[in-house]
């Protein structure tokens, strides 16, 4: 059993900030893109917009037993309450991938690599808040490594409205670079 890979991601945010969509662009681009298997599942609170929301995904080479993460490798996080409430969780030496403008409150976390990506503000320098999901997938891929960059951009384009190609894949770009410039200082 060793040196099985099992990655599990958790997108956590609010309802209308695309952490559902997240998750599904994540899944299709590890399993049509990157000849992985992986599971999407989702969950929110009752309401639509405003309520608490996670997407969860685990990618692994294996065929995949339990679709649930249970501690994750990677969080991305999007909204305070999301923060407070699944930071914790995160496995020792795992990584935290949050929007500081959405969670002026940190913990003091050991043990896991925490890194700020301006996601929202990001998306609003290009007019458009609602692709800071976007943002962040690109950063994802820049700092995990994880799933090739080409990969998620044909899930991007897959899984967006017709016509919002060419804004998504730049917001995608720009999360991208500003993680690899993260990486690098």
């Amino acid at each position: 059993m060793v040196g099985i890979m099992r990655i599990e991601i958790r997108f956590a945010g609010f309802g209308g900030q695309g952490i559902i969509k997240s998750g599904i662009i994540t899944a299709a681009a590890a399993c049509l893109y990157a000849q992985k298997n992986a599971v999407q599942t989702q969950s929110y609170g009752p309401e639509s917009r405003g309520g608490a929301c996670k997407s969860e995904v685990v990618i692994s080479e294996e065929e995949i037993d339990f679709p649930k993460v249970v501690e994750p490798d990677i969080l991305i996080v999007m909204s305070q309450h999301a923060y407070n409430e699944y930071a914790e969780n995160v496995k020792q030496g795992g990584t935290i991938i949050m929007d500081p403008d959405m969670i002026p409150h940190e913990k003091d976390l050991k043990n896991v690599n925490v890194f700020r990506v301006p996601a929202t503000q990001i998306a609003e320098g290009m007019q458009r808040k609602i692709v800071a999901n976007i943002v962040m997938l690109g950063a994802f891929v820049a700092v995990t490594g994880l799933l090739d960059k080409n990969a998620l951009t044909e899930a991007i384009k897959a899984n967006i409205p017709r016509g919002t190609e060419e804004l998504n894949l730049n917001a995608f770009e720009k999360g991208y670079e500003y993680a690899k410039n993260l990486l690098k200082s």
